[in-house]
């Protein structure tokens, strides 16, 4: 938003604590650390009146109780960034906490952080607004459920200044869009209803909103519903004039997922749409690669942002495939030295001596045909289906000729046992001596480790159960750098893979078993990196360059580098609203 000079103001809670740091016990398993963080050593300024005292936000709660959170605003470009933090003298020490960490907590702490990031959120931007002169937002983004009470707190706006209920949804509505994120009824928000019910009647009660109206809102009225739940997916869809999926796969997904709240229409016919996520070009694509995009000196600021335009990428496509190989390697060996440094840590805070850690030096080769699998731990994502024959891949790895070798990070759910498990076996597959050389686990993903991965990897890897991916976004950020994607096709490589970017692994969509599932899509996967994946970046001429292989990077680049940028979804978004803002001026 901020390169296009898109108006837009961001929302969202300061986490105390963040997201958690990840290592592994000397068995595999995953431990989490929450390191306390302190605002006033990041970026972010207070937002103070004219007397200079912070600015507060307060949300009622159950049973009387105020919750009140102050304001800190960080500078995204041009976009303002405000971030709501519950840690001031005011609150209870529970309530200090609602704004603790990312995924804390239960039910009623889960909401209270939503209660306070969708109307704390209003209530942020309109002081915001009115201290910094900043225009009032004409439309509210939605993404994902979990800040959908924005809607409620509009709508008591509209009530307060005399409309009726019904009035203030129809307002609400012709300025809200719905993003939806999963396609898994399991991924979405349900609150007990009796929970919901008491932070909006009795002491918390406010006239304007009728708990039996707010109730409404969220009811899961369509068949198979239940009655007892307050679902926030579907009080968003129900405030939003437009909702959409985040690839057309997804949304075709979300149009059968969510049909019931559109009786007597056709699946096709449900009113649910899809803009194709993107990714922050600037962010993850390589020095060296946006130096291939500097023309002539007058283009050399357009091609340091990249932008969706093609001219830029096909500079970068047209490069002398030496020159191009060259780099490949550069951002290979890259990896290496820091999957090395990462493991080597790893292995020493798993309890492991310094004398014991001579072979990590050893570690990987840049000569050889990198592999990249790193996301989020979900069972969906199935990390260990490369493993579903753990000696068919422990040839892969050993093959004399070509030879594979896999780095790979993600952190699983601090809840979720059955993802940790994963982790574990892969990690423990990964220590065995025979081949820990060729495939390593490097604890506590973050963004530096990412960057060196979608730069560094050859194959980027993404193997989920179709249709569960919503969109993915990581290889897109592999393809920006030249990496050609290896994976299902579910999400956003679904609609953009065209057979010469990459490769689609098979999906056995038909097959119930999950475990001939898994059998079948593995068998798969084994056959395309050794029949075809791993001979294509082996075959070199009499001048060691890949030349077939080196053809499809040039296509990846060309085809996807316009296609996969935030800039791209950012230009959409902006022009289905106008869309929208143009329909109901009329």
């Amino acid at each position: 938003g901020s390169d296009l000079g898109v108006p837009l103001i961001g929302v969202g809670l300061l986490y105390r604590h963040g997201y958690f740091t990840q290592s592994l016990s000397p068995e595999g398993w995953q431990m989490e650390r929450y390191p306390a963080g302190d605002p006033n050593g990041l970026p972010l300024t207070l937002l103070r009146a004219p007397d200079g005292t912070a600015v507060r936000v307060s949300v009622a709660l159950a049973e009387g109780k105020l919750l009140s959170a102050q304001i800190w605003v960080a500078q995204a470009g041009r976009v303002p960034l405000l971030l709501l933090d519950s840690y001031v003298e005011e609150n209870e020490p529970t309530l200090r906490e609602v704004t603790d960490r990312l995924y804390g907590g239960g039910g009623d702490h889960r909401l209270r952080q939503e209660l306070l990031l969708g109307m704390g959120g209003v209530r942020a931007v309109r002081a915001f607004c009115a201290l910094t002169r900043h225009p009032e937002p004409e439309v509210f983004h939605t993404n994902e459920g979990h800040a959908g009470f924005l809607g409620v707190e509009r709508i008591r706006e509209y009530a307060e200044q005399g409309l009726s209920f019904e009035e203030a949804i129809e307002l609400c509505r012709a300025g809200t869009v719905f993003t939806t994120h999963t396609p898994v009824p399991a991924g979405i928000d349900r609150f007990s209803r009796d929970l919901l019910e008491r932070h909006f009647s009795g002491p918390a009660a406010d006239p304007a909103l009728p708990t039996d109206r707010v109730l409404a809102l969220g009811a899961e009225t369509f068949p198979g519903g239940d009655p007892a739940v307050f679902n926030m997916a579907v009080m968003g869809m129900r405030l939003a004039q437009r909702v959409n999926g985040v690839s057309q796969l997804h949304g075709e997904v979300s149009r059968e997922m969510f049909a019931g709240l559109w009786p007597g229409f056709d699946t096709a016919q449900v009113p649910i749409g899809s803009i194709t996520n993107g990714v922050h070009a600037p962010t993850w694509v390589a020095q060296e690669v946006l130096d291939l995009a500097s023309g002539p000196p007058e283009d050399s600021a357009v091609a340091q942002q990249l932008p969706e335009d093609g001219h830029a990428w096909e500079r970068v496509a047209h490069t002398n495939p030496a020159r191009l190989w060259e780099i490949r390697r550069a951002l290979r060996s890259r990896l290496v030295t820091l999957a090395r440094q990462r493991l080597r840590a790893s292995w020493q805070q798993r309890g492991a001596s310094e004398a014991e850690l001579g072979w990590t030096d050893e570690v990987l080769d840049d000569g050889v045909l990198t592999i990249g699998f790193a996301r989020r731990v979900p069972s969906y994502k199935r990390l260990t289906l490369m493993l579903h024959d753990p000696a068919r891949l422990t040839a892969l790895l050993l093959d004399p000729d070509r030879p594979l070798q896999v780095v790979i990070a993600g952190k699983a759910h601090p809840a979720d046992d059955g993802g940790k498990r994963l982790i574990q076996q892969m990690v423990q597959f990964a220590d065995d001596p025979r081949v820990r050389h060729r495939i390593v686990f490097l604890p506590d993903y973050d963004m530096a480790m990412a960057s060196a991965l979608v730069q560094g990897c050859d194959v980027w890897l993404n193997n989920p159960l179709r249709p569960l991916e919503a969109c993915g976004t990581s290889g897109m950020k592999s393809a920006l750098n030249g990496g050609l994607n290896l994976s299902i096709r579910d999400g956003w490589w679904d609609e953009w893979y065209d057979g010469a970017d990459g490769w689609a692994i098979p999906s056995a969509d038909g097959v119930e078993d999950p475990e001939r599932r898994d059998e079948l899509e593995s068998h798969a996967l084994y056959e395309l990196l050794s029949q075809t994946v791993a001979p294509r970046f082996y075959d070199t001429g009499a001048d060691g360059l890949p030349r077939r292989w080196l053809e499809m990077v040039g296509h990846t680049l060309r085809a996807l580098g316009p296609r996969v940028q935030a800039s791209r979804m950012v230009r959409e978004r902006s022009e289905e609203r106008r869309v929208g803002k143009e329909c109901r001026s009329r």
